[in-house]
């Protein structure tokens, strides 16, 4: 079986304004990596499907749900915060991102690919209950986690978020379902502010100091997700996909370069060919400097795909 990888052309649509660092070139740098290196052909392509409401509302609240939907705008921006917003677009491009990750798992648990990336936009783990926040409207990993425990009689899923910024809204929704394991390591201190001092026995939030290297990385990696994860025995491994913790992202400052990045995705795989038959989904978050997250991107790919 290959890696599937699941995208749609309206998660390039999604426009915050034309300066905004959460631009449709992200998916397009990543795209174009792929089609140079030749790799596209050694994949399942996919285009995902519309979410439901029924998705979001697992991990979302109603009325937050409803809201978002009649602010969404036929024409202009919309301000959510004040990193975040919406176009004419935007709300489509969101039901396809989560569309991704419930189709990405459905491949995986029905046999249907080796594991799966979610080449999608805007990134989610941000979004919490009922917030937006951090260029994260919807909650994609979580609906697609949601999906799996409601579909597939699972007991056990572990995310494994390694973007730079913690992932305060995953933590939001699943904080109380001791069902969720969340690995996160982020720098700290540094946005969203927290994660710091909420740790428990499924949420391992690892905070790194700004200037942290890949072998600090590696080792908190090793220290605290590994015993963690190998008493949680999951079923399922999700990870949150986020590239801006390359020493060459201009929105923060941890050292990871691409070799670390094959690295986690190597640490993953193990774990998932230990505990979970393999199935692994994972999902587009944050990297903002286009040629090195091209680059770590492509990597983790690759790595999946065992090419």
């Amino acid at each position: 079986m290959k890696t599937a990888l699941v995208s749609h052309p309206d998660t390039l649509l999604h426009v915050m304004d034309g300066k905004h660092p959460e631009s449709p070139a992200r998916i397009t740098a990543i795209m174009d990596a792929l089609a140079e290196q030749k790799l596209l052909d050694k994949l399942q392509r996919h285009d995902a499907p519309l979410a439901s409401d029924e998705a979001w509302l697992r991990v979302h609240d109603a009325a937050y749900v409803q809201h978002i939907r009649s602010i969404a705008p036929r024409a202009g921006i919309v301000r959510l915060d004040p990193d975040t917003a919406m176009g004419p677009m935007s709300l489509s491009a969101c039901q396809h991102a989560t569309g991704a990750v419930i189709k990405a798992a459905d491949l995986v648990m029905q046999h249907q690919a080796r594991n799966a990336f979610c080449c999608v936009r805007p990134p989610g783990h941000h979004a919490g209950k009922a917030h937006a926040a951090g260029f994260c409207i919807f909650n994609h990993i979580a609906a697609g986690v949601a999906h799996a425990l409601a579909s597939y009689q699972l007991d056990r899923i572990a995310i494994l978020d390694f973007d730079v910024h913690h992932g305060d809204g995953t933590e939001d929704i699943f904080r109380n379902d001791p069902r969720i394991m969340l690995c996160s390591t982020f720098q700290h201190p540094f946005y969203p502010h927290r994660g710091a001092d909420t740790r428990s026995e499924h949420m391992i939030n690892v905070p790194l100091a700004a200037g942290s290297n890949g072998q600090v990385f590696r080792e908190a990696v090793l220290q605290h997700f590994a015993p963690a994860l190998e008493r949680f025995r999951p079923q399922m491994l999700f990870i949150s996909a986020g590239f801006d913790a390359h020493e060459n992202d201009p929105l923060a400052q941890l050292k990871l370069n691409t070799e670390d990045y094959r690295w986690i995705t190597e640490f993953a795989m193990s774990v998932a060919k230990q505990h979970a038959q393999q199935r692994i989904v994972s999902v587009l978050e944050g990297g903002y400097h286009l040629p090195s997250l091209a680059a770590s991107a492509t990597t983790h790919i690759r790595t999946l795909a065992g090419l």
